[in-house]
């Protein structure tokens, strides 16, 4: 069931927030040995607040409630739950226990989610791939030998496992979009400043959510957006209604749609190309839609993301940790982390300056060219579909086609990193699956700040494309 549903339903008293509570818990229990997508489970936290919501429903009017009123919900372990351990992915923090919500869960819990527990990162949220030191390897559920991707790996194996409705992740160059593209679920990094951030002038990371339909990410973004004093870049609030730009029946009649099959002339896996293809076809004739196939000719997204990313893998983590930041030691632990945190003492900040500024120029003046004859801009979320658990020093699959990957990695999230850095809002919904059986994404980006115009695209698409109703054999 999905949470706009879910949360009908609570209102009208036909289900208990409490029986929701129950079911929830008694699935993660029955996954979880399967999966591992959990750092901390708050179960008996969660049955303390259904029983508080049950009160409250019987003594109110079920229109006077809040949106997520009594709906369970699962918060990546990257944010910040006030009395929950979060631990970042990362041993130096296994005790950590914030004394403070995060911005965006702190709108969350007041719009009346209840936290079932907190799901697995990699340390920092710094891979592709859900492999901490401290949790272990997250698993996909479609193919429990594959890799859930990361960094919300976590939350979108415990979606498509049936743990919760809705997930809470965070999106920085992928981290929503390629787990949801892993495990066959529905991922939203919304526009840049769309959601405040608790650190100043962070414009490309950013929270969101996974969810298993579009209509629930777009409940999600309605009750979450807005802007913070804290965050310089946040959006002003707007009119408009997410929720009802899914629910008035889109179509993508008359839209011009770029289909760009392999951005800046990538690599892609021969049958995931193929799954793509058929479907951006079955949407265009659906719903006769204008499609052109472009290049979409962006930086390589790869020697980006080496030049953007590594400086500030030097000091990830060190912000409130046991060790001194003063001493130069790496708090990470794993291999791929300390090697992005090496290469970034290697960067001049020259260097840097040059990537984050005019490199990040020609990405955005990239995009804009498409857009100016193009509503929407559609691509494989990824080269791939979800591979095997790679070794910890390599982090991602070694060949596609046959041919070698430089960057084994970071490879994978070519198609993902450069809308981000653009600060476009971008969405990844399943489009078909592989003939192991693993989801296929398709990747939806829109112009800047029209994030209601992806969520109406996806909703549209999902309808014509309905894969977003299978589950997992797990």
């Amino acid at each position: 069931m999905g949470g706009y549903e879910l949360a009908a339903i609570i209102r009208s008293r036909r289900i208990s927030p409490v029986d929701a509570v129950e079911a929830v818990l008694e699935q993660l229990e029955a996954v979880e040995p399967s999966i591992n997508a959990f750092v901390t489970v708050t179960a008996e936290a969660a049955r303390a607040q259904a029983k508080v919501a049950e009160a409250e429903l019987m003594s109110r009017a079920g229109e006077d409630l809040p949106a997520l009123f009594g709906v369970p919900i699962t918060v990546k372990d990257l944010t910040d739950t006030a009395g929950v351990r979060t631990t970042y992915g990362s041993r130096s923090f296994a005790d950590h226990v914030p004394t403070s919500d995060g911005l965006n869960w702190a709108r969350l819990k007041a719009a009346g989610a209840i936290l079932i527990g907190k799901t697995t990162t990699p340390e920092f949220g710094g891979l592709g791939v859900t492999d901490s030191p401290l949790t272990g390897i997250t698993n996909n559920p479609w193919r429990v030998t594959h890799t859930a991707g990361g960094s919300s790996g976590g939350a979108a194996a415990s979606l498509a496992a049936g743990v919760a409705a809705l997930a809470w992740g965070s999106d920085g160059g992928g981290s929503i979009r390629i787990p949801a593209a892993c495990c066959g679920v529905v991922g939203l990094k919304a526009s840049r400043g769309r959601f405040p951030v608790g650190h100043a002038w962070e414009s490309v990371s950013t929270e969101g959510p996974l969810t298993r339909n579009v209509l629930d990410s777009a409940l999600l973004l309605s009750v979450a957006a807005g802007p913070d004093p804290s965050d310089p870049l946040s959006l002003p609030a707007t009119c408009e209604d997410f929720v009802r730009a899914v629910l008035n029946d889109p179509v993508l009649t008359g839209k011009r749609i770029a289909f760009a099959p392999a951005p800046a002339g990538a690599n892609v896996d021969h049958e995931v190309a193929a799954i793509v293809r058929m479907a951006v076809q079955a949407i265009a004739d659906g719903d006769r839609a204008h499609v052109e196939e472009v290049a979409l000719d962006v930086p390589d997204p790869v020697r980006y993301f080496e030049d953007y990313w590594p400086p500030g893998f030097v000091f990830m983590g060190k912000d409130g940790a046991k060790d001194d930041a003063a001493t130069g030691e790496d708090i990470a632990d794993h291999p791929i982390t300390k090697a992005f945190a090496a290469r970034g003492r290697q960067l001049s900040a020259a260097q840097y300056y040059h990537t984050a500024t005019a490199v990040r120029g020609e990405i955005t003046a990239a995009f804009n060219k498409v857009f100016e004859n193009n509503d929407l801009i559609f691509t494989p979320t990824m080269p791939l579909a979800a591979f095997p658990h790679p070794d910890r020093l390599v982090g991602g699959p070694t060949s596609i086609n046959g041919i070698p990957v430089a960057s084994p990695a970071i490879d994978f999230h070519r198609f993902t990193e450069s809308p981000s850095h653009a600060g476009l809002p971008a969405i990844s919904i399943p489009c078909g699956f592989s003939k192991q059986g693993l989801p296929v994404g398709l990747q939806i980006i829109g112009p800047l700040f029209a994030d209601a115009a992806v969520l109406s695209a996806a909703a549209a698409v999902e309808r014509i494309l309905p894969w977003s109703n299978r589950r997992p054999p797990l």
